[in-house]
């Protein structure tokens, strides 16, 4: 698998962002979160809404809404936007990303000037079972079948596999958890807003119960509603709050028998392609925020990215390397942990967050200093995979 090395011939600017609470809200409409970021992204950006040349709509819904048919949505916000062309983009949890990587697309090859990216997904009103079966399309095995456990089940394997061929690494988990919980505290859009600590995130407890073995409550990300927008334009006009420095995206093999369940290896050919697009390395990134889902998620991506060797991933949070001041603060947002999993808003809120970090607008979670930004997103369990190095304008 080559990393098809790029580089970009032309500057893509975030220039306005915008982003709801992540949480039950039930008393918002997809189209009410829809056309709310829409409204701030466009005023951050202090764009009109006839400047848009093009908009981008990442949900994946598989039955969660009854409306699956949500892209004009976006004209809602502004009968000014009448006429505007728009896509809904679905690639399982990383839509977002997807619909980014989208309207990146659409700026290098000329055909838009300024673009609009949407995120957005409502959950919370399904029941569970729905919730599970819908997110189970996007797995090979399990799609139309019946699970107690869905995709945590399945991370829970990644987990199992892991500790086999590695060592048991459930306390390490139990330390991603504890350190994305204290992050979102700094969220003001985080669903979960609480300090749990590592004991209580560790610890088996009617609170924080067994949900597939070896992943507790703790380690599985909730099951949200929420939006998040950002305009891109080209050019780095004194408006650019951020500018993509490169982006990739690679796709793994849909049956799980044609992976390895540790390596996630199609994530970091994804990171690999962004990294030497950019022209970055990893010493070079001052945050960045991935895909935990479950907590066993974010140990194997700090491996798939090369922060630490094969089977060390426990290293990097038990020596503190993650943490808002180590070596490379993961998740200062809460995460998906943390902050939520509204599913097709997810890529888009990562987008927003590094922006945010990035143009210094992070409030409590800024880091004194942040010039560059990873962000990664995936789809199903390692499949559909999508990441991007974001620099400070």
């Amino acid at each position: 698998m080559s990393t098809r090395t790029r580089t970009l011939e032309k500057t893509v600017s975030v220039i306005g962002t915008g982003h709801t609470p992540f949480g039950r809200l039930a008393d918002r409409s997809l189209e009410d979160l829809v056309t709310d970021v829409v409204t701030q992204a466009l005023d951050d950006a202090q764009a009109g809404p006839d400047e848009i040349d093009a908009a981008f709509v990442g949900q994946f819904n598989s039955g969660l809404t009854p409306l699956a048919f949500p892209s004009s949505l976006v004209l809602q916000a502004d009968e000014r936007l009448h006429g505007t062309p728009v896509t809904r983009v679905e690639n399982a949890c990383a839509s977002g990303s997807a619909a980014v990587h989208q309207g990146i697309q659409a700026v290098l090859a000329g055909t838009a000037r300024t673009v609009l990216v949407v995120g957005v997904e409502k959950m919370t009103h399904a029941p569970a079972d729905l919730v599970g079966s819908a997110l189970l399309g996007a797995d090979y095995e399990l799609a139309g079948r019946e699970s107690t456990t869905g995709f945590a089940g399945l991370f829970a394997r990644v987990a199992q596999a892991y500790a086999e061929r590695y060592g048991d690494v459930s306390d390490a988990m139990a330390m991603v958890a504890a350190k994305n919980h204290a992050n979102g505290v700094q969220n003001p859009w985080a669903q979960l807003r609480k300090d749990l600590g590592y004991e209580f995130c560790r610890t088996v407890s009617d609170r924080n119960p067994m949900v597939a073995d070896p992943l507790r409550r703790t380690d599985c990300s909730p099951v949200s509603d929420g939006a998040a927008a950002l305009v891109l334009r080209a050019g780095a006009d004194g408006g650019a709050l951020a500018t993509v420095a490169g982006f990739g995206q690679a796709n793994d093999y849909l049956p799980m028998d044609r992976r390895d369940p540790v390596a996630f290896e199609a994530t970091a050919l994804s990171i690999a392609r962004a990294m030497d697009m950019a022209g970055t390395t990893l010493e070079d990134l001052d945050l960045a925020e991935v895909h935990d889902c479950f907590t066993i998620a974010e140990l194997v991506v700090y491996e798939a990215m090369g922060l630490t060797p094969r089977g060390e991933a426990g290293r990097a949070i038990s020596e503190g390397w993650t943490q808002p001041d180590g070596r490379l603060p993961v998740n200062l947002s809460g995460g998906l942990k943390a902050k939520g999993h509204p599913v097709g808003a997810t890529g888009v809120s990562q987008h927003v967050l590094t922006t945010m970090q990035l143009s210094g607008r992070a409030g409590g979670m800024q880091l004194p200093r942040a010039d560059v930004g990873l962000v990664q997103n995936m789809g199903g369990l390692g499949v559909a995979n999508y990441a991007t190095v974001l620099r400070s304008a």
